[in-house]
């Protein structure tokens, strides 16, 4: 394999393939860099399914137009080619993710390295020149010209020394960490039928009479691809820190206990489940927040409620500020107008310190209410998207991420249908 690229991407979810693919398309050697075995990120390590709003109504004729184009349209495409999505056009598989996301990395010549992590990076005069790895192979140093930050959890912006907020401003909280699962062997006509809009009335009686230790304030459930399968994200673990790995740890067990007792709490109280197998639980929980990399601006949440339309805008959404408390019960939601969209300014991608790496995805620099908008898959892809395509204005003209021309990025968003 090359140890030197033009571009290195940590983290092989929706925004880091949108980024690579984005950037190969245009000249650049890539490689990626994934801690799993498989590409798509929260979609295929944590079971986040279904997709999020990616469209909206248009005011006068009420029909739904899609906000998110460019690669993630192209997703959809091969998704439904292959059988992977639903009629619904949000459920999707997994499997196929994977699959799709393979075969989009080998078609733009793009190098890929699973089973791997990101342990250290080697800055000078505020310019990342090398990453080192860990994986089987033992300890690799790779070098390039230019970096995109698409873990998640910003994990090379940290490494390289940029600033950043963890979870909300006033106490450092997160949003909680959810492990989602399904359950099988489901009476599906009966619980979506019937079950399902009286459910919740028995799951906060018994939450009342401590029966329920589950803080969340409802059971969230969703379609699955599988007959006789319901999908949920449900489970809720606050006051632990998603960048602390003792506290992921616990997480993860306490997750788990709470999937139990759902699942029990359905068999024996929704018509439907009396037959009822746990299926699966998520390889890892997810995380809705983390860190967010300070950057030239800082999205706030009258940006998102307000629909700011900003002059270097890359991505575009209507996504609702959905808070889930990150400490207890309930959960906040903020809603953008009918027929309104925001958009993602190109310098909330940008960290204040270092002058090769932008950051895609939900680490973006806003604020706590802001980033619980933008984080969903559809605007994230579009975001790593157009990260990739700065990433190969700036290799291409010799400058700093911060000099790219902005009139030439949303040229080249045109160039392959992205909106912004």
């Amino acid at each position: 394999m090359n140890k030197t690229y033009d571009l290195i991407v940590a983290g092989g979810g929706f925004t880091g393939v949108a980024a690579a693919v984005a950037a190969a398309r245009e000249g650049l050697k890539v490689l990626v860099v994934e801690k799993n075995g498989f590409l798509g990120g929260a979609a295929c390590e944590n079971y986040v399914n279904p997709f999020m709003d990616f469209e909206m109504r248009d005011k006068e004729t009420g029909k739904p137009v899609q906000l998110n184009t460019g690669i993630f349209t192209t997703i959809l495409e091969r998704l439904d080619e292959l059988g992977g999505l639903h009629k619904n056009r949000r459920t999707f598989s997994e499997e196929y993710v994977k699959v799709v996301f393979d075969r989009l990395l080998r078609e733009a010549g793009v190098d890929v390295l699973f089973h791997s992590y990101v342990m250290d990076a080697q800055v000078e005069d505020g310019r990342i020149k090398s990453i080192s790895i860990v994986n089987i192979s033992g300890r690799q140093e790779l070098s390039a010209r230019y970096f995109i930050d698409a873990t998640g959890n910003a994990e090379l912006s940290v490494l390289a020394g940029c600033d950043y907020q963890l979870g909300r401003e006033t106490d450092n909280l997160c949003q909680p960490m959810t492990l989602c699962f399904r359950i099988a062997n489901v009476d599906t006509d009966t619980y979506w039928g019937k079950s399902s809009r009286t459910m919740n009335d028995i799951y906060k009686k018994l939450q009342q009479e401590g029966k329920i230790k589950n803080p969340r304030e409802d059971v969230l459930t969703f379609t699955h691809m599988a007959d006789g399968v319901v999908h949920f994200n449900s489970t809720r673990v606050v006051k632990h820190n998603p960048t602390d790995v003792a506290d992921v740890t616990e997480a993860e067990m306490i997750a788990r206990e709470q999937m139990v007792e759902l699942y029990h709490f359905m068999k024996e109280n929704v018509a439907g489940f009396e037959n009822a197998t746990l299926l699966a639980s998520a390889p890892s929980i997810g995380t809705r927040e983390s860190r967010m990399v300070k950057g030239k601006y800082t999205i706030v949440a009258d940006d998102i409620v307000n629909c700011t339309k900003f002059e270097d805008s890359i991505a575009r959404g209507n996504y609702e500020i959905d808070i889930h408390s990150p400490d207890g019960t309930g959960t906040t939601h903020v809603g953008v107008p009918v027929g309104e969209y925001y958009t993602i300014p190109y310098r909330a991608l940008v960290p204040q310190s270092v002058k090769n790496l932008l950051v895609a995805g939900r680490c973006i620099s806003s604020t706590h209410e802001a980033q619980a908008a933008y984080r969903i898959i559809p605007i994230c892809t579009c975001i790593g998207e157009g990260a990739g395509l700065a990433a190969s204005l700036a290799a291409n003209n010799g400058c700093d991420n911060d000099q790219i021309n902005i009139e030439s990025l949303h040229a080249l968003l045109d160039k392959y249908g992205a909106s912004y």
